[in-house]
């Protein structure tokens, strides 16, 4: 009888699991696809760039702002506006690299991060390995990530913002992993949670690989 139990209680684990991760990659699929649109109509419209402390308020503030609606349906518009907001900031960045005749980059750069995507997601959803391990190096390089950041407004040193980049590559792709895993091993059980994460990663992931093929494709 208590291995009855305990098989259904794994059955029951395992169904949530497949839910949330199958709820988080749908939701995933339409906040980009809504991101992308609204891209498109900022780079045709030719709307300006957000400054550094708009971003940080407009970004930090939609983000409190899903966390806080995550458990009903009101984070579902959350998560949109929080997308939206960012799909905006992408269409100025695009269209001063397509404008500086630098398309291949963005194309590039568009490639390099489903790769990277997909790349981490398989590793975790094919090994169900627990990368719960990374979370105290994603901390510490959080931090240095956040102090070089804040430098670099100031002090505007192109080799140091080749460097963030790098760095950011290295933290989304541990984000990704760390995201997929918690989802699986049941460490996030919130898709709206889960697919902020995992967006947020892949935004971060597509402009720093467009900062490092913009510089290197600059250097020829």
């Amino acid at each position: 009888m208590q291995e009855r139990l305990v098989t259904h209680a794994r059955g029951e684990s395992l169904m949530s699991t497949h839910k949330v991760l199958r709820n988080t990659y749908f939701l995933l699929a339409l906040t980009l696809a809504f991101s992308s649109v609204v891209a498109l109509v900022a780079m045709n419209l030719n709307l300006p760039r957000l400054p550094w402390w708009g971003m940080l308020v407009g970004f930090y503030g939609l983000l409190f702002l899903t966390n806080a609606t995550a458990n009903s349906v009101t984070g579902i518009f959350s998560v949109f506006a929080l997308t939206g907001f960012l799909g905006y900031s992408l269409g100025p960045i695009l269209n001063a690299y397509i404008g500086a005749g630098l398309g291949d980059i963005v194309a590039l750069a568009f490639g390099a991060t489903a790769l990277v995507f997909f790349a981490c997601s398989a590793y975790v959803l094919t090994t169900k390995k627990d990368m719960s391990f990374l979370s105290g190096m994603m901390l510490a390089l959080f931090v240095v990530l956040l102090v070089g950041v804040i430098a670099n407004i100031f002090l505007n040193i192109p080799a140091l913002g080749l460097v963030i980049s790098a760095l950011f590559v290295v933290f989304s792709s541990g984000a990704i992993l760390l995201s997929t895993s918690n989802i699986i091993h049941g460490g996030e059980t919130n898709y709206i949670r889960a697919t902020v994460d995992l967006y947020v990663s892949i935004y971060n992931l597509f402009v720093s690989f467009l900062n490092i093929f913009g510089v290197l494709g600059g250097d020829d």
